[in-house]
């Protein structure tokens, strides 16, 4: 798996049928596209993204802020510990080669910040409007963005 692409899904544990259903869509076209899904293995958008990444035959890992890979949500793969709470968002980042933006909190807010630090291509899915992230209106622009910025 090591020469994959791997994608970040990035936003809040507990979200809107409607930011849930464009996760969804996020993982399925991640999936399709035969990239690895990253995220921080919980509920909300990060389990709607897994679980359409899974529907779609994809692969799912999920960098957990706990100590127990119970707490991931069931549609991650490969559950990653790390005991470090919102520390692991730096993790969640630093595995991702892009990252896909949906609303959040002050968690994404994080992650974004990371993902501007250490020039990793960031596409907002939502109203984020921070100086150097890119902007799609779909999940399928989302993640042609996303391929098109790490190639």
């Amino acid at each position: 798996m090591h020469n994959k692409i791997y994608i970040g899904v990035i936003g809040a544990n507990h979200c809107s049928k409607q930011v849930a259903k464009l996760a969804y869509e996020v993982g399925q076209e991640i999936a399709k596209t035969g990239a690895i899904l990253v995220c921080g293995g919980l509920g909300g958008v990060m389990e709607a993204a897994c679980q359409g990444a899974k529907e779609q035959g994809g692969t799912t890992i999920g960098i957990i802020p706990g100590v127990k890979k119970e707490e991931a949500n069931p549609y991650v793969d490969f559950p990653i510990v790390t005991g470090l709470g919102y520390a692991r968002n730096i993790l969640v980042v630093k595995n991702s080669q892009a990252v896909i933006a949906l609303p959040g909190k002050y968690g994404t807010l994080s992650e974004i910040a990371f993902c501007l630090n250490f020039k990793i291509p960031l596409i907002s899915l939502s109203n984020w409007k921070i100086k150097g992230m890119l902007k799609a209106k779909t999940p399928v622009a989302a993640v042609k963005l996303a391929l098109k910025k790490i190639k």
